[in-house]
């Protein structure tokens, strides 16, 4: 009984195999000999749609690192993780449009210059450097859950910074940048100060 089942399989086996085999060998041929070639083009239309002037002094630049898992909890489906490795830098800077006349003092070889508070200029994440390191239950959700992962890293890094140093680097570096400015003017005494 046992023989004759074993038997029977192996003739089927042996009457399809020949076919399939026949089948891919065409497929492979067909595919080669009649291959589509594709190509890609794109067509581009730039507009300058505005142009602002920037007196911004960029003056300091962290470079920041971040690991953030970002969770997705609901009622019907297993929680959806994904693992981050951020990589993000903010810059702080002083804006020399707002210095005015009035901010510029001059005596013989002193000056006096008010300069604007020193600000963040931006914090961004670097998406080119930034790894999705690891997803877990995500499936179709994957792309709608590192997005929400990319914006609570930048909401988060964001708020770290504003509570960093950054503002007062950036006037220790508006002294050190400017004050050999000025004096290469031709002004020996040099006062910044900052309104």
């Amino acid at each position: 009984m046992k023989f004759e089942l074993i038997s029977s399989i192996m003739r089927i086996v042996f009457r399809v195999l020949p076919w399939l085999i026949l089948l891919v060998a065409g497929y492979f041929f067909i595919s080669k000999k009649f291959s589509i070639n594709t190509s890609v083009e794109s067509k581009h239309q730039l507009l300058v749609e505005k142009i602002e002037s920037i007196g911004k002094l960029e003056l300091v630049r962290y470079q920041i690192s971040d690991v953030l898992e970002h969770k997705n909890k609901t009622d019907f489906l297993p929680e959806a993780s994904v693992l981050l490795i951020v990589k993000a830098e903010a810059v702080g800077c002083i804006d020399l449009t707002k210095i005015t006349i009035n901010d510029i003092d001059i005596d013989a070889d002193t000056a006096v210059v008010n300069l604007p508070q020193p600000e963040i200029c931006y914090v961004k994440i670097d998406h080119k450097n930034s790894k999705v390191y690891d997803t877990k239950m995500a499936f179709f959700r994957e792309a709608g859950l590192v997005d929400e992962a990319y914006k609570a890293a930048e909401k988060h890094v964001a708020a770290e910074v504003k509570k960093s140093d950054i503002l007062a680097q950036t006037k220790n570096n508006a002294l050190i940048v400017l004050r050999p400015l000025i004096e290469g003017l031709g002004y020996k005494n040099v006062r910044l100060t900052f309104e």
